[in-house]
C-alpha cells in the first residue's frame, strides 16, 4: 500500500467517519449518480464499517473537472485511489454502471494481491452480456432514459438550469458504459452477490443470473420487487443484505 494522497478525499466521501472500523465498503454510483446517493448506506452501517462513497469527476463539487467517458480510465483512477487507503477487508458495492466498475476494480485488486471480500453487483446485467444501446447520442435520448428509469436524476428534468449542469456527466457516463465490452471468459475469484429488481427494464432475470459465469468464488442472487432503482424503493431490504454480509 502506498500512502494516501491529500487529493484522495476528492474521490472518497465518508459521510459517517468511523474511528475504529473493522471493514470497508466502497460504494460506486450509477450513470449520472453521485456519492450522496449512498448516504443511507453510510448511516446504516456506521460506526463499524468505513463506508467510502466514490465521487466521480464532473458532478456536484467536482463539476469543474471534465467527466471521464472511458470506463477503463475511470476504473484505473479509482483503483489508484483505493490502493492508497489503509488496509481493511474490502467489499465493493456498485449500482448499475457502478456494478461494472466494481467488477473491473475486483480484477485490478486481485492482480495486486489484495482481493475484495465480495462484490455486490446491483441493477446491472452480467459484464459479458450485450445490448445494442446508444442513449448518449443525443440529450433528448438521455433525458428520456432518465425519465424511463425514474432515477434520482429524474427530478432534474423539470429544472432547466440543473439539467444543463447535469448533462455533461450524464453524457460521459452513458458513453462510457455503452461502449464497455467484456469477454465472456473474464472471471474473478471474488464472490459476487447480485441484486436485481423484478421489473428492471435494464436487466432481465437471465442477464442477472449470468453474473455467475464471471466468478470462481460463488454467486448468489437476490431479487427485489421494483424497477431499476429498487435499491431506493426497497432500501430497508437492501440494507438488511448489507448488514447480513458484515455480520459474517
Amino acid at each position: 500500500m502506498t500512502q494516501p494522497s491529500p487529493g484522495d478525499e476528492v474521490w472518497c466521501r465518508r459521510f459517517h467517519p468511523a474511528d475504529k472500523p473493522t471493514a470497508r465498503l466502497v460504494c460506486l454510483p450509477h450513470a449520472g449518480g453521485s456519492a450522496p446517493f449512498f448516504l443511507p448506506v453510510a448511516a446504516a452501517l456506521s460506526p463499524d464499517v468505513d463506508v467510502v462513497a466514490i465521487q466521480y469527476p464532473g458532478r456536484q463539487d467536482r463539476r469543474a473537472e471534465a467527466p471521464v467517458d472511458d470506463l477503463s480510465v475511470l476504473t484505473d483512477r479509482i483503483h489508484q485511489v483505493l490502493r492508497r487507503q489503509p488496509d481493511l477487508p474490502l467489499t465493493l458495492f456498485g449500482h448499475s454502471m457502478g456494478a461494472v466498475i466494481g467488477f473491473e476494480l475486483a480484477r485490478r485488486l486481485e492482480a495486486d494481491g489484495r482481493p475484495p471480500v465480495r462484490l455486490l453487483a446491483s441493477g446491472r446485467r452480467a459484464p459479458g452480456t450485450y445490448r445494442d444501446e446508444t442513449t448518449f447520442t443525443s440529450d433528448a435520448a438521455i433525458m428520456a432514459e432518465v425519465r424511463r428509469l425514474s432515477g434520482t436524476a429524474a427530478a432534474l428534468l423539470d429544472d432547466e438550469e440543473m439539467m444543463r449542469a447535469a448533462l455533461p456527466a450524464l453524457r460521459a457516463d452513458y458513453r462510457a458504459i455503452e461502449a464497455y465490452r467484456c469477454g465472456p471468459d473474464a472471471v474473478v475469484d471474488t464472490p459476487i452477490t447480485v441484486l436485481t429488481g423484478d421489473n428492471d427494464p435494464k436487466t432481465t432475470l437471465d442477464e442477472a443470473k449470468a453474473w455467475d459465469r464471471h466468478t470462481r468464488g460463488g454467486c448468489d442472487l437476490r431479487v427485489f420487487a421494483g424497477g431499476h432503482f429498487f435499491i431506493s424503493e426497497r432500501a430497508a431490504e437492501v440494507m438488511q443484505v448489507l448488514k447480513e454480509h458484515f455480520r459474517k
